[in-house]
């Protein structure tokens, strides 16, 4: 939809009845020259009026694609992984800072091609900015490595981070997985274990692992649904003893679901990995965190991973609410200041949530659409906005 048409049906902005899009433009420019002291000042004033909790802060990325072929040789249009499923499209990464809350207080974009690994860095160092108290930052496995557990724990604040269940290239169970104790059971279900490893060293480190039982047997149901059809597929190779592999055989063993199951006996037929399927078996419905903080309580730190998903559903919102993709501009400035912009709606839709009690969805439609318009009065002609005779039969008819 044009700006135009835009500002006048679906927005009311006092004695602006319209705006093109050569003023819209410099508009963007001059957001763009103070987005660092926009946030920083729009952060605090939240915190003040609504004391947000901003102990505990939730990080994550995503990204949004353009519609062009090809990609930028030097700006932030470029090819990388997809969060939404469009690898071939040119694309940005966004990240978000969220409060426990669901309050998106900080926007970053990076060019599309840009690995989460290389992002902790900026993260840190912009929010140590905003001088706040101690801080527990929140992330997803992808963020983690050892450099950037470092730089978290920079300025006395921690990190609460997931952690792969497997390592090395044969898939072993991580080392925390493969220490004894006992679970014990939270009041929702969940079994947690505290583990930690390397003693008193340097190297030491806290680990909370947990098992959802329901997860547990899905996972187990899932993978006896996949040996059974790699039982029948095996049956149909008809092997024999030395003799070579045939088409279907190497394609088999390439799989990328079945072929984790199989091992090559020494007289080169494949056989369903009986080692494989008890570790794989030992990991149903696990996941691994570990934090830096050694004095909150493991359960803590579980719930407080788990909050991630305040994060996915901003993301959500960004993208199917806000409509942030797909995007047309084409300067890395316009972009970011699409993105700003972008930020500042869905930071005004979750405050509105949080105060009502509302869905953004059900506060739209209860004042939408809007008849917006100059009528004349003894005065003179005035803007004047009201529902419009839809809206009223919908929304106060008794």
């Amino acid at each position: 939809m044009a700006i135009e048409k835009w500002v006048a049906q679906d927005v009311y902005i006092d004695q602006l009845p319209a705006v093109e899009v050569h003023q819209a433009l410099p508009a963007m420019d001059f957001l763009l020259e103070a987005a660092e002291a926009i946030q920083r000042e729009v952060f605090w004033t939240l915190a003040n009026l609504f004391n947000l909790e901003v102990d505990v802060i939730f990080f994550d990325t995503t990204t949004a694609y353009f519609e062009i072929e090809g990609e930028d040789a030097d700006g932030l249009r470029r090819w990388g992984h997809s969060a939404d499923d469009h690898p071939k499209m040119a694309q940005v990464v966004i990240g978000l800072a969220v409060t426990r809350d669901g309050i998106p207080v900080r926007c970053w974009v990076w060019p599309g091609n840009t690995g989460d690994q290389n992002v902790v860095a900026e993260v840190k160092r912009d929010l140590n900015g905003w001088k706040l108290n101690r801080v527990v930052v929140v992330l997803d496995t992808g963020f983690n490595s050892e450099a950037n557990r470092r730089i978290l724990q920079g300025a006395g604040d921690h990190y609460i981070i997931g952690e792969k269940l497997r390592v090395g290239p044969q898939g072993v169970p991580a080392e925390a997985l493969r220490r004894g104790g006992k679970y014990r059971r939270l009041p929702d279900g969940l079994e947690i274990k505290e583990v930690v490893v390397g003693g008193d060293s340097a190297a030491r480190r806290r680990f909370v692992i947990v098992r959802n039982p329901e997860e547990a047997e899905r996972d187990r149901q899932k993978r006896e649904s996949i040996l059974a059809e790699l039982r029948q597929r095996l049956e149909a190779l008809k092997q024999k003893q030395g003799e070579a592999h045939t088409k279907a055989a190497c394609e088999l063993r390439a799989h990328e679901t079945f072929g984790r199951y199989l091992r090559q006996t020494r007289g080169a037929r494949l056989v369903i990995d009986a080692a494989k399927v008890r570790r794989e078996a030992a990991l149903d419905g696990k996941f691994v965190i570990s934090s830096s903080d050694d004095f909150l309580p493991a359960e803590d730190l579980v719930y407080g991973y788990k909050q991630l998903w305040q994060v996915e559903r901003v993301h959500r919102d960004l993208k199917h609410t806000v409509d942030v993709r797909p995007m047309y501009h084409r300067l890395d400035d316009r972009i970011r200041s699409h993105v700003l912009l972008c930020w500042l709606a869905l930071l005004m839709i979750r405050v509105a949530e949080n105060e009502t009690g509302q869905t953004w969805r059900q506060m739209r439609d209860l004042v939408a659409p809007i008849d917006v318009g100059r009528h004349a009065t003894a005065h003179g002609e005035v803007w004047q906005v009201r529902p419009s005779p839809k809206s009223r039969r919908r929304c106060f008819r008794p």
